[in-house]
């Protein structure tokens, strides 16, 4: 039978967050402490991410889950692109490297189907659109539970009718990418507890609330909204398992930064992060265009990263980052649960 997660022992949903955080040990852990931890697939190639996706399911007996993006159309226009490249021609003079080639590719999405009706993960979940439905279809064959992330009624809908099992809403206090399934709308602002009820009232699925969610007293009030889950992203960040960067982690913890935004200067497509210089500097001059904004600015966070500058790397966070905890998933897991 395919898993459910209104079966989890612990409600809680370690989210997937691609790009360095979300790892083998990371997943592993948040599911041998009664959650679901999730691998995330997003800029690994599909032999990669079958590596640590059969690595995750080792570590632990328990279920285990994959989160792959779902390409769209390119909204990049060239010009734009070529006037965002010279607007960041000092940066990477700062850094002593060169910006990036900007392209277009669909993050090896057809590949990575494969890998997941290989190694049959419990749940897969899907980010920034769904899969087809004959894509589902096989999935489901499979064994696999499927998961929607949402950000409105309207894509709400349009995962129910491609037949996905559950969705997880997620509201605007997020960290990271938003789920939004066109990529040059404004996001949603709309409460995640309203959005639970306006989601639950329209479709008829089990849903995961996702964003902002920090503590045990969240957990209980998204519940109470009607999620049967939270997932968290932001609260694991700190974890002794994640594979957070020593800039990412000391940002965190810094009284240097003091809230967070949601900006497209480092990718081309809507995230939240915390406000740092390249954001001040950079987020007026920023066009659409994701994977191409990621790919050109790629060489200036890593070489921010490895100088152990936080002011052009992608510090992606939620609103609630004061409140994530250093520790093991282990110790973290467990203040979720107790009384907050």
């Amino acid at each position: 039978m395919p898993f459910d997660l209104r079966e989890l022992t612990v409600p809680v949903l370690v989210a997937p967050m691609a790009g360095g955080p979300s790892t083998p040990e990371l997943a592993a852990a948040g599911s041998a402490a009664g959650g679901l931890g999730f691998v995330a697939a997003g800029y690994l190639t599909a032999d990669m991410f079958a590596e640590k996706l059969s690595a995750a399911m080792t570590l632990t007996r328990e279920p285990v889950g994959a989160n792959l993006f779902v390409p769209q159309p390119s909204a990049a226009m060239p010009d734009e692109i070529a006037a965002y490249a010279r607007a960041l021609a000092p940066e990477a003079q700062r850094y002593g490297v060169a910006v990036g080639e900007p392209k277009f590719d669909d993050d090896d999405w057809a590949a990575k189907i494969e890998v997941l009706l290989d190694l049959r993960p419990a749940v897969v979940s899907f980010t920034f659109g769904l899969p087809s439905a004959e894509e589902r279809r096989r999935l489901t064959g499979a064994g696999i539970t499927t998961v929607g992330t949402v950000t409105t009624v309207a894509e709400a809908r349009a995962a129910a009718d491609v037949g996905v099992d559950v969705l997880t809403v997620q509201g605007p206090s997020a960290g990271g990418h938003r789920g939004t399934f066109d990529a040059t709308a404004r996001p949603s602002d709309i409460a995640l507890d309203d959005l639970i009820a306006r989601v639950t009232a329209a479709v008829g699925l089990p849903v995961v609330a996702a964003g902002g969610i920090m503590d045990a007293a969240d957990i209980r009030r998204v519940r109470d909204a009607g999620a049967v889950a939270a997932q968290l992203g932001t609260a694991f960040l700190l974890a002794d398992e994640a594979g957070s960067t020593p800039v990412h982690r000391a940002a965190l913890q810094s009284s240097q930064f003091t809230e967070t935004v949601v900006n497209r200067a480092f990718s081309g497509r809507y995230a939240r992060g915390l406000r740092n210089r390249f954001i001040i500097e950079h987020e007026s001059q920023a066009p659409f265009g994701y994977p191409e904004v990621h790919y050109l600015t790629s060489p200036l966070r890593k070489a921010s990263a490895n100088a152990g500058d936080p002011g052009a790397v992608n510090i992606w966070a939620g609103t609630g980052f004061r409140r994530a905890r250093t520790g093991s998933v282990a110790d973290i897991v467990g203040s979720l649960v107790g009384d907050g």
